[in-house]
């Protein structure tokens, strides 16, 4: 059976290969950076674009006054959830597995909502006036509006924001003494400062053990109730399609299931870019696969259930929009969702899927397009064929949201590609704990075999 990680790799490779990455990128790393600073750049464009023309420039108008920015906002908010849930999940149930890869997760957590919480301000209009969202009294003496979903959308993600950096933090401050004390220049300073005095004592490692401990616990429930206010977003309204009491759960597993997509991507990548062959292993990534896989049939399962509540029930204003999806003209993409998300995740259970590098990047990519698609089936079909026939319209985003959508994945990318060039991607000091566990166990094994041997030779001898 193959190892996660190889044993006899030393630890003073382990510093190296690690700070290697961090030093020297290969042509690959420049070329996708340039390609994201390119349709960042587009992106800013389009929204100076719709600001000084109107929001009427994204084609939004009633009754879609949604379109693909709240779409993506969800999609974004449910990439987040899977680096913390899998890490903070992992920790706790001591899964080493999951050693190598939940830094990149948990930067992918970080960076996922920072491109969220973009989108409810670009959606705003006038951006300007974004400090009217947060609960505080203003000038004219007016609170602002308790029972808005834009004020629990605020509240819940600059605590989950807040929550996933210092998690993140957190779990770098013995890789980040690491770095400097084998790094000179700005970089020794930068890390100097970070590791707050870090020097592996004793008592440090007790008190951070505990903080990490206390952290992940905290995050868990956290992760669930964030993404189960954005769905009541949807479902505290009674729009046809929205007002499912099994909402919550739905868009968390939805969340997690693209997320784990994600982490798919993001371990090829570092894989292939950095040369982690010997920490980024294909049983882990076999580990991650069915993961995903499991997560995928939770989300189906949640996906039948509302089509059959639906189509049983007696509403007819959903059975209406449930029909609409599967023949109107959202057809292609609801159909498309139904294959990418429902049944292309059992191509996972393929030994050689899971096993061919660009078999599984394209089944990645494509499960979180099936995602994406699930997203825009929530909003717009809804808005588009609501309770009052006259309000019915359909919306086909232009090219203002299209490149707000494509620069808000070129953003993702870019904040990623800068962490790992000045941030540990794989956790050193927990790769070494997972090899010394390994070396014990394995060494006390060999011990008790030699001593059985032995004691079987003894009686034989008698």
């Amino acid at each position: 059976m193959e190892e996660d990680i190889r044993k006899d790799i030393k630890w003073a490779q382990i510093n190296r290969d690690v700070l290697h990455s961090m030093q020297r990128p290969r042509r690959v790393y420049w070329i996708m950076l340039s390609v994201c600073i390119a349709l960042v750049g587009a992106g800013a464009y389009a929204v100076a674009y719709q600001y000084n023309y109107g929001m009427g420039a994204a084609l939004l108008n009633r009754p879609q006054m949604w379109g693909l920015y709240i779409a993506t906002f969800v999609f974004w908010i449910g990439v987040s959830h899977s680096g913390t849930l899998l890490s903070a999940i992992l920790h706790i149930t001591q899964s080493d597995w999951r050693k190598p890869i939940y830094r990149s997760a948990e930067a992918m957590t970080a960076f996922s909502v920072m491109t969220a919480g973009l989108f409810p301000l670009i959606h705003l209009g006038r951006i300007w006036d974004f400090y009217w969202t947060m609960p505080y009294p203003n000038e004219r003496s007016l609170w602002p509006n308790f029972r808005s979903p834009l004020l629990w959308d605020l509240v819940a993600i600059m605590t989950y924001l807040t929550s996933s950096l210092l998690f993140l933090y957190i779990g770098m401050i013995p890789d980040l003494a690491i770095c400097r004390d084998n790094t000179t220049g700005w970089r020794h300073k930068l890390y100097g400062v970070l590791a707050l005095g870090w020097q592996g004592t004793d008592r440090q490692w007790r008190n951070f053990r505990v903080a990490y401990l206390l952290m992940a616990c905290f995050l868990i429930p956290l992760a669930v109730s964030v993404h189960s206010i954005v769905a009541s977003d949807f479902a505290m309204s009674i729009m046809p399609g929205w007002h499912v009491t099994s909402f919550p759960p739905y868009f968390v597993s939805g969340a997690l299931y693209s997320g784990c997509a994600g982490i798919i991507t993001l371990f090829i990548l570092l894989r292939y870019t950095f040369r982690y062959e010997d920490y980024l292993t294909f049983p882990i990534l076999d580990k991650v696969c069915k993961l995903t896989f499991a997560i995928a049939m939770v989300w189906t399962y949640l996906n039948l259930i509302e089509f059959a509540s639906v189509w049983y029930g007696h509403n007819m204003f959903d059975k209406e929009v449930l029909i609409e999806k599967a023949s109107g003209p959202y057809a292609p993409f609801w159909w498309s969702m139904i294959v990418l998300g429902m049944i292309l995740p059992f191509a996972l259970l393929s030994h050689r899927i899971r096993r061919n590098m660009k078999l599984l990047m394209t089944v990645s990519l494509l499960l979180n397009v099936g995602m994406w698609l699930e997203r825009w089936m929530i909003v717009s079909p809804t808005l588009a064929k609501n309770h009052e026939p006259y309000t019915w319209a359909y919306h086909w985003p232009g090219w203002v949201e299209l490149t707000i959508l494509a620069a808000s994945f070129a953003w993702f990318t870019l904040l990623f590609l800068i962490f790992v060039k000045i941030f540990p991607s794989v956790s050193m000091y927990e790769v070494k704990e997972m090899l010394y566990h390994r070396r014990h166990v394995s060494d006390r094994l060999e011990r008790e075999a030699d001593d059985d041997s032995l004691l079987v030779a003894k009686e034989e001898a008698s």
